[in-house]
């Protein structure tokens, strides 16, 4: 190897050895913060009872059934507006148009219905007009929200209308009625 060489690698040696004394010396300050984030979605959950609000046998022309029933907010959050979806079975084409149902807002004044209307009327109103007409009220003061871990007591009068005409064609009907309940959430605000 030529003195040149021999020269050309000491002095690149002796700059490695010195980068790696004056790279272990160097000191600097740091330090570290951690964080962590949680999400835990809220729930609804609209529960009625009790769920079965009528079962009455041997009804006629004129009877009326005065019930009492509670939605229930199990959740943990506010529930905004309360939907009503409606269906039935009837065994007798037309007995739901004989069937009014007068929702009342008091447990104190059963005599003052809020909205009446019959079940076939019922079936084909808009699920958000009835919460307009109904449970906007009865809700009162809350301005239509059932607050989470609250409940409200409802009251409903069934009638069988006696519209002073010839109803034997129902003698013997039935008729099965399904509600359904819909607990919608508010919308969404910072945090």
């Amino acid at each position: 190897m030529s003195l040149k060489k021999k020269l050309g690698l000491s002095v690149a040696s002796a700059a490695l050895g010195l980068s790696l004394i004056g790279g272990g010396t160097y000191a600097y300050f740091n330090d570290f913060a951690e964080t962590t984030s949680t999400f835990a979605a809220g729930t609804l959950d609209l529960n009625a009872n009790p769920t079965t609000i009528v079962n009455v046998n041997n009804i006629k022309p004129g009877d009326t059934m005065l019930r009492t029933f509670k939605l229930e907010n199990a959740g943990s959050l506010d529930i905004a507006e309360i939907l009503l979806a409606t269906s039935y079975n009837e065994s007798v084409e037309g007995f739901g148009e004989h069937i009014r149902v007068n929702f009342l807002w008091n447990v104190d004044k059963v005599d003052e219905p809020i909205y009446s209307t019959t079940l076939a009327d019922l079936v084909n109103a808009s699920p958000d007009v009835i919460e307009g007409n109904i449970f906007s009220r009865w809700l009162g003061e809350r301005g239509g929200r059932l607050a989470a871990g609250t409940h409200d007591t409802f009251v409903v009068q069934f009638e069988f209308v006696d519209n002073n005409q010839d109803q034997n064609e129902f003698q013997g009907a039935n008729l099965t009625l399904n509600w359904t309940f819909e607990g919608k959430q508010g919308a969404g605000q910072a945090r």
